[in-house]
């Protein structure tokens, strides 16, 4: 009974999580008349000074002091750490600027390929093998997005760039194995003297947006911190609490959501192609999620015994 509340309660905390993620698009359109490098370099800078506080008032300073020192010992770790600041940094940026250049609807579709990047990048770098029905899924995502690509005549690139980097992401924070608020603390940390350093400039150039515009947009840069940090506090409390097959089910609510908001309150435009395009990549994950299934796994092993019958 106890375990069953716990799965509950972190239930809701993984769909609080990513339905801010998926929200996320109307907090940086409050922002649209910043440039993405200035917001960018104050999300860095009040991320840091949020999760700061978090670690203070938790009393985590100690832990963060101890995984400081391991962390200088492992290079492999140090690394895996700076190309995480590195990739979520430049993921971070690419997401803002899209946004607010009404690139909602692409967005949303850089976050339902996410996970197929993942898996890819699972197979070249971790040597992980896919199964029959995984191998689909990825031919019907790349359908999804060689479809918008030959009707258009563009690549997707922020769609492209935004799973990518994602995927990169993850792997570095697997690699690198820390506490998630730790985590953003090193990361932030880390590119905290780049943005300190860009907003001084700016502030000496006379074209700083904080404090010199409006009290609101002052608050609302301030607040990127706790946009960012805050979603990222409830997916580690519903990470530890439910199993990681419910956690992927979960992690489509936030590219739905951004989705409509790029349809409905955007009014971005959204075309048959579009339609035909999405139906493909939903298709995919859709046959992804099942292909670990037991029904999944054994129609995979009948398929498997008639190719060697009929070898």
């Amino acid at each position: 009974m106890e375990n069953q509340k716990q799965v509950i309660i972190g239930a809701w905390y993984a769909i609080a999580a990513y339905a801010a993620w998926g929200l996320l698009p109307l907090y940086w359109k409050l922002l649209e008349n910043i440039p993405a490098l200035e917001i960018l370099a104050h999300r860095i800078i009040w991320s840091f000074v949020f999760v700061a506080l978090i670690l203070a008032v938790s009393s985590k300073w100690p832990q963060l002091k101890k995984e400081c020192l391991s962390i200088c010992r492992n290079r492999k770790q140090s690394l895996a750490l700076m190309s995480s600041a590195v990739v979520i940094s430049a993921n971070w940026l690419i997401y803002i600027w899209a946004v607010n250049n009404d690139r909602v609807i692409e967005t949303s579709l850089g976050y339902y390929i996410n996970p197929l990047f993942s898996v890819l990048l699972g197979i070249v770098v971790l040597k992980e093998r896919l199964t029959f029905w995984q191998s689909w899924s990825f031919v019907l995502a790349t359908i999804g997005v060689l479809i918008i690509t030959v009707k258009y005549g563009t690549i997707p690139w922020i769609a492209l760039s935004l799973a990518l980097s994602f995927a990169l992401y993850g792997l570095a924070k697997k690699i690198a194995n820390l506490n998630a608020m730790i985590g953003l603390a090193f990361e932030t940390l880390l590119t905290l003297p780049v943005a300190l350093l860009y907003v001084a400039l700016l502030h000496n150039a006379g074209n700083s947006s904080f404090g010199a515009s409006s009290v609101s947009t002052s608050l609302l840069l301030a607040g990127a911190g706790m946009a960012t940090a805050l979603p990222l506090l409830w997916f580690a409390q519903g990470a530890r609490k439910i199993p990681l097959s419910m956690l992927g089910f979960f992690q489509y609510i936030a590219p739905s959501i951004t989705l409509c908001l790029g349809i409905f309150v955007f009014n971005e435009p959204f075309s048959k192609i579009h339609l035909i395009s999405f139906m493909f990549i939903w298709s995919a994950l859709t046959l992804y999620s099942l292909s670990k299934t037991k029904l999944m796994v054994q129609l995979e092993t009948k398929l498997n015994r008639k190719k060697s019958f009929g070898a």
